[in-house]
């Protein structure tokens, strides 16, 4: 039996024929040892009507809360850890903010489970192809910095009438094993999410089967899917590659939104040998300050 694409990382063979350039395999579901651990944190993105929206060169507006002031409510909640999602973080992030967010979480006792950027790896070789890149890298090295051990990233879509979905999804492959040598050279994991093109979780496994790097995975999203009569079906088959679980409150059920099955949920994970954070992230119309509480307490029960 042939070593998973992370033994390699203890001495197989197969590290110095990806240097060489030689073929490797494709990816295999994630192989774990000891205890499975599961712990819960928070997307910022939660608070996206409260934090301010750098995306697109937009300013901090009058927003009521910055990222500093999410940790710190964050800190008040029965977490275990805070998702920092970049729209919310002016680009670039000064290196001082950086540091600081790093310190604020660590004296309040929360880890930074990961981070989030808005990326599409659609593109071909040109100009925007190369803007998204110096972006992917410029948030790589920024969570480096902060400490973040994982970015949530997706593959993007093809733009306009007609495109070409095969181009597209090959552009995405090549982006992401580039994308993914300069994390790895950071220390930081890069988890590709199942949203917009990547619903369709056939397509979706696809890419990530063909990403060969210790330093990538999936995101497990489980309110981003094609319609199907089963959800939790589609959410087994991402589990085994995730390195990154977002715990949505809807699951669409046929294309339609239902409350979600957060014991479930939680039983897709540990069947599919998943181990390390929950990451709530709210969407629905309830005003997060009431409804994230008592979410997080769903989910916290549910961990046991």
């Amino acid at each position: 039996m042939h070593p998973g694409r992370r033994n390699f990382i203890q001495g197989s063979s197969l590290a110095l024929l990806a240097q060489l350039g030689a073929p490797t395999r494709a990816i295999e579901p994630i192989p774990r040892k000891g205890r499975q651990r599961l712990h819960l944190s928070l997307a910022a993105y939660s608070f996206r009507n409260q934090l301010p929206n750098y995306r697109g060169g937009k300013g901090p507006g009058d927003a009521p809360m910055d990222i500093l002031g999410f940790i710190d409510y964050a800190s008040t909640l029965d977490l275990d850890a805070v998702e920092l999602t970049s729209y919310f973080i002016p680009d670039p992030c000064p290196p001082g903010l950086a540091r600081e967010i790093k310190r604020r979480c660590h004296v309040a006792g929360l880890d930074i489970s990961g981070g989030a950027i808005g990326n599409n790896f659609a593109y071909g070789p040109g100009d925007e192809r190369d803007r998204q890149m110096a972006y992917t890298e410029r948030w790589i090295r920024s969570y480096a910095e902060m400490g973040a051990p994982v970015i949530r990233v997706f593959a993007g879509h093809p733009k306009g009438k007609g495109a070409d979905h095969e181009k597209a999804v090959e552009n995405i492959k090549r982006n992401l094993e580039t994308a993914c040598g300069i994390a790895g050279k950071h220390g930081v994991m890069l988890a590709m999410e199942n949203h917009d093109f990547t619903t369709n979780i056939d397509r979706f496994l696809d890419i990530i089967k063909a990403i060969d790097s210790p330093w990538f995975g999936a995101n497990l999203d489980t309110g981003n899917l094609a319609p199907t009569p089963d959800p939790y079906a589609q959410l087994a088959r991402i589990a085994p590659y995730a390195i990154n679980a977002q715990v949505k409150v809807e699951i669409p059920v046929n294309g339609k939104k239902e409350a979600a099955d957060i014991d479930r949920i939680v039983q897709v994970l540990r069947k599919g040998g998943y181990s390390g954070h929950l990451v709530l992230e709210y969407e629905a119309r309830e005003d997060p300050y009431t409804a994230v509480p008592e979410y997080l307490a769903r989910l916290r029960k549910a961990l046991g």
